[in-house]
């Protein structure tokens, strides 16, 4: 095993779930978060609680359960105020983050991991995320779910240990939720009045888990880019990379079919802006819609911009999703993310396999089947078969519908996901959101959960879309002040400048332009149904 890839790859990602440049900055996936804040109609920034005993006495509750390995208190920043910072493990190797601001909002906040998480807490990018919500009043946690990314990259942390797996799957999140709750209540000599999670990616199936599994820990979920159906995504893996291997493509010919499916859907919506609103109700066919070069199957086009027989297959194969038996076994990608490179790194690649291909790689090996199968070769994955294999489906996977405890709890949930999102596949999102209704009964899912899809985001942010926005702060209006968001005010920033903002609408309403007015500006803009 050459540990020494596997971990480049697992620091390719940061601990929000979210690409880190090479150059080792990130767009953390918390990042909008807080930023209106100051336009809630419930103002959480306040912070009037003050602690009730040192914070270095906290040290002292080192037990069975946890242990507090350090206790300081941080001075102020002009970023954050004063708070308490702890360090603990949970056994057996759980390590954790908690930290109490001096001037305490009465909330409790804890943000999620990414990828196969086992980012160390005390890293830069898990304080950032702290940091920010400390700097509005709330008590922090986060956890790494049981692992340390530097020495186990990706899944090698799971390899003959199911503990971990257990851990990693949920047992980390909740039971630092329940320590995190400890902590609070002893430091301040009160419990918290309201619980928050955020996180995007394996943060939002980890916020899934928690309102299925544990609807009590949580009053707020938000949820972004869950990776809910987590052993299907990586059977989808498999499926686009012997596509690819049969006949490949890369981000040039990736670019060039951009071009045919925005000339033919871009004004489907009713709106040429550059953007498809829903991908659904573009009718792009990779064999009817680009130009077919002559020749050999596996020509590899040429640069006149014809396709050859061979790509066109691997296109209607990604576009066409995995098959079983002949029938669908899980959706295919949505078109509208060619544009802007969106399918370099997770789809195509020029160089290298793809994240998506080293995704599914270590799961096959280490988490999939019992028992492990480190040796698998995704070339020999068997759509028929292996799927019965796999055995890590119930613990992993945060797919079950039935969001009733969580309803009775009175906990509310927000989800997001990008439409042009090429790591995790939308339609995991809409078809779960519709699992729901289904199950639950429009009026009662409506009262627990909104879902809101983002016409030309990536994943969790970035692509051609409106990536900032807040969702965090209609969450705590709806929770503490009973009004479920009819939209969220969300912006695209170039260059440090706002150049395009829109309202993103509780599905399945979409976004539709007024007729007059900048198609720039929100206000021009009313949510309805398509």
């Amino acid at each position: 095993m050459n540990t020494g890839i596997l971990r480049a790859a697992a620091l390719a990602l940061g601990a929000g779930g979210v690409l880190l440049l090479f150059d080792g900055t990130v767009a953390a996936q918390n990042g909008s978060s807080f930023l209106d804040a100051s336009r809630s109609a419930i103002d959480y920034t306040v912070a009037t609680t003050r602690p009730a005993v040192a914070c270095e006495s906290l040290r002292s509750l080192t037990g069975h359960d946890f242990s507090i390995v350090s206790a300081t208190v941080v001075e102020t920043t002009p970023e954050v105020p004063e708070h308490c910072r702890l360090f603990g493990v949970i056994p057996p190797e759980i390590r954790f983050n908690v930290n109490l601001p001096t001037g305490w909002n009465g909330r409790f906040y804890m943000h999620g991991n990414g990828g196969y998480a086992g980012n160390p807490p005390e890293s830069a990018g898990a304080q950032r995320t702290a940091g920010r919500a400390v700097a509005q009043g709330f008590a922090t946690a986060y956890t790494d779910t049981g692992h340390d990314n530097r020495v186990e990259p990706l899944g090698t942390f799971a390899h003959d240990n199911l503990g971990k797996e257990i851990d990693y799957a949920f047992r980390a999140v909740h039971l630092t939720t329940v320590t995190a709750k400890t902590l609070i209540g002893t430091y301040y000599g009160t419990a918290e009045r309201f619980a928050y999670w955020d996180g995007c990616s394996t943060g939002g199936r980890q916020g899934l888990i928690s309102a299925q599994r544990f609807p009590d820990d949580f009053d707020g979920i938000l949820a972004g880019a869950p990776v809910l159906n987590f052993t299907d995504i990586q059977i989808a893996y498999v499926w686009n990379n012997q596509a690819l291997e049969r006949h490949p493509l890369n981000p040039a010919r990736m670019s060039l079919v951009g071009e045919a499916v925005y000339a033919r859907c871009d004004a489907t919506d009713g709106l040429e802006d550059g953007l498809i609103t829903d991908p659904r109700a573009c009718d792009f066919d990779p064999a009817r819609h680009l130009e077919v070069c002559g020749g050999s199957s596996d020509g590899g086009g040429n640069a006149a911009g014809c396709f050859s027989a061979g790509e066109i297959e691997t296109l209607q194969a990604i576009y066409g999703g995995a098959m079983r038996n002949g029938t669908p076994f899980f959706p295919g990608q949505p078109v509208g993310a060619e544009a802007g490179n969106g399918w370099n790194r997770w789809i195509v690649s020029d160089g290298g396999q793809t994240l998506g291909l080293t995704f599914a790689e270590t799961f096959f090996k280490y988490l999939a089947f019992t028992p492990d199968d480190p040796d698998h070769d995704w070339r020999d994955f068997d759509f028929e078969t292996d799927p019965d294999r796999v055995t890590i489906r119930e613990m992993l996977d945060a797919t079950d519908p039935d969001l009733s405890a969580f309803h009775a709890a009175g906990g509310k949930m927000i989800t997001h996901f990008g439409w042009a999102d090429t790591a995790l596949n939308p339609m995991m999102g809409v078809d779960y959101y519709e699992d729901v209704r289904a199950t639950m009964g429009e009026a009662k899912a409506a009262d627990v959960y909104r879902l809101f899809m983002v016409p030309g985001m990536f994943h969790c942010r970035g692509g051609i879309g409106t990536d900032r926005f807040d969702a965090l702060t209609p969450l705590v209006n709806w929770v503490e002040g009973g009004t479920a968001p009819d939209q969220i005010a969300a912006a695209r920033v170039e260059n440090g400048v706002v150049t395009r903002t829109r309202p993103l609408c509780p599905y399945p309403q979409v976004a539709t332009y007024t007729g007059s007015g900048s198609i720039d500006d929100a206000s021009n803009f009313v949510c309805g149904l398509p």
